[in-house]
């Protein structure tokens, strides 16, 4: 298990190759199954976000003794307080709206930062979900 690793790749359109990245540092941060499905998720749908708003940026992974942190670092402002205003049950048919739903789903912890013009998106994993389902949500 690597502790204190860092990682940092350009958000752009090649997500299969970002998700291949995140994946990789993920498993070398010791998260298995669900934890890495939901790591590997959460920065491509952070990143998707990004990019369909005409954005890009760097996402940035480290690991520490309980988990592994993400930091989407959006240069465009496309990530706003906005999207803390999602319906606690957006139409999931539509695909409209639903991915700061689903990141606070797959997260442990969430918390953005827009307090200048660089918006900073950071998702925390811990290596075992919490089993009541809380997540903590910072803004």
């Amino acid at each position: 298990m690597l502790s204190g690793f860092r990682l940092e790749w350009p958000i752009t359109g090649d997500l299969v190759t970002l998700r291949a990245a995140v994946r990789a540092f993920g498993i070398g941060a010791g998260l298995t199954e669900r934890r890495l499905s939901d790591l590997v998720l959460a920065a491509s749908e952070a990143a998707a976000t990004v990019i369909g708003h005409g954005g890009g940026g760097t996402l940035i992974a480290w690991s520490d003794g309980g988990g592994v942190s993400l930091e989407i670092v959006d240069v465009t402002g496309a990530l706003s307080m906005a999207y803390w205003t999602v319906e606690a049950d957006p139409d999931l048919l539509s695909g409209q709206d639903v991915g700061f739903w689903l990141l606070r789903r797959l997260c442990d912890e969430i918390g953005l930062d827009d307090s200048d013009d660089t918006p900073r998106l950071h998702l925390r994993f811990r290596h075992r979900a919490r089993q009541n389902g809380d997540r903590r949500v910072h803004v």
